[in-house]
């Protein structure tokens, strides 16, 4: 009887006690992966594409990585005609101006939302996905777009011509790969799929477009290519791309044609242009362009290029050997006859050129110690 007493006495005190400490209720926090049946997944797509209407595209690239989900949605948004219409091609067809700081920001800011979209996808898949948005785009189809001078025809629309390169290189290649742009296999994809659908005088065309030099006005500088003679530090981009393609993707062929196709247009370049291109695209590429050359019978041309690549050595303080080895390199290409020829040609080129520079510096009246110095050169054949 009194260990009962004493029980119900214990039981009922006990229950007291775990009322008094009830406890409060768990907060739960809803993690990325809890979040894909938030709000924002009950919301009709209407609704969901209205919100996305009133923000920024760098807004919209950061809500992308909230979840995957919401990431999903948001590349199906993106890439709808009319959104591709409205924020890409519009942009570009009617910019206000080509180098304004608004513009610069809005292809940055399409660069990092497709990228952010696609973040978790594989690599190929990734690509993949993104390609096949733009290639819906009109611009990027062959004689598919109306606007004037949207193929990239000279002279037609400059400000086209410089929406296009800010469009490509700040959405599609610079950003993708900042350690190392010229040997990412992101920035080889896009280069590919910008170039191949058009025809190799398009190609050239466009490879111009993209990193050719610009001008003080920020304008290409088709006609600075023919009349002047552009720096080491405007043709370094074109080159490195260049070296890229010959790399990994071009033929030997396909290099040649291209670069005979770039070189004349929108008239012949400016010798020296085109022997500084040679220089920085390197041995491979220069010599395989030299050898061409020399193999079809165009001696009178190769000699010229090589000793305007003598002339432009010595202006940017590059060594003399590494044209010796190239000029050896093309002489394996000839018989004895052949090859004494050659050098006879070469000769006379030395003294052709070396007439052309006393005829411009007299003229201009600037004999001075560096010009003495390049005949000096081309007397003592480099």
């Amino acid at each position: 009887m009194g260990r009962s007493v004493k029980r119900s006495m214990w039981t009922h005190t006990a229950q007291r006690s775990r009322r008094a400490r009830r406890p409060y209720p768990v907060r739960t926090v809803i993690t990325r992966s809890q979040g894909n049946t938030s709000c924002f997944q009950r919301l009709p797509a209407e609704v969901f594409h209205m919100i996305l209407d009133r923000l920024s595209v760098l807004e919209i690239s950061v809500f992308s990585t909230a979840s995957k989900a919401i990431g999903n949605s948001i590349l199906g948004y993106v890439s709808s005609p009319a959104w591709r219409n409205k924020m890409i091609t519009q942009s570009i067809h009617h910019p206000t101006s080509p180098y304004a700081h608004g513009n610069i920001k809005h292809y940055e800011a399409l660069g990092w939302l497709f990228k952010r979209c696609t973040q978790l996808l594989p690599t190929e898949d990734r690509l993949t996905l993104i390609s096949s948005t733009f290639s819906q785009m009109p611009c990027f189809k062959l004689e598919e777009c109306t606007a004037a001078g949207c193929l990239g025809f000279y002279g037609v629309s400059c400000s086209l011509e410089l929406q296009l390169r800010l469009f490509c290189r700040q959405v599609l290649l610079d950003p993708l790969d900042p350690l190392d742009p010229w040997l990412g296999k992101d920035t080889l994809f896009w280069l590919t799929r910008i170039l191949k659908p058009w025809p190799m005088v398009l190609q050239a065309r466009l490879l111009f477009i993209l990193y050719g030099p610009l001008m003080p006005d920020g304008t290409l500088a088709w006609q600075g290519m023919v009349e002047r003679e552009m720096s080491h530090s405007d043709l370094w981009y074109m080159a490195r791309v260049i070296i890229l393609l010959y790399r990994t993707d071009w033929t030997t062929d396909t290099m040649q044609t291209i670069l005979e196709e770039l070189i004349v247009f929108p008239e012949v370049w400016h010798m020296e242009n085109v022997a500084r291109l040679l220089m920085l695209c390197g041995n491979p590429v220069c010599y395989s362009f030299l050898a061409n050359k020399a193999h079809n019978g165009q001696l009178l041309e190769v000699s010229r290029l090589i000793v305007h690549i003598i002339l432009v050595c010595e202006k940017d303080g590059y060594s003399m050997n590494w044209v010796v080895r190239m000029v050896h390199q093309v002489c394996q290409g000839f018989n004895t006859s052949e090859r004494f020829a050659f050098i006879q040609r070469l000769e006379d080129m030395f003294s052709e050129v070396t007439m052309e520079l006393i005829e411009i510096v007299t003229a201009e009246k600037l004999l001075g110690f560096h010009f003495w110095t390049m005949v000096g050169i081309l007397a003592g054949g480099g």
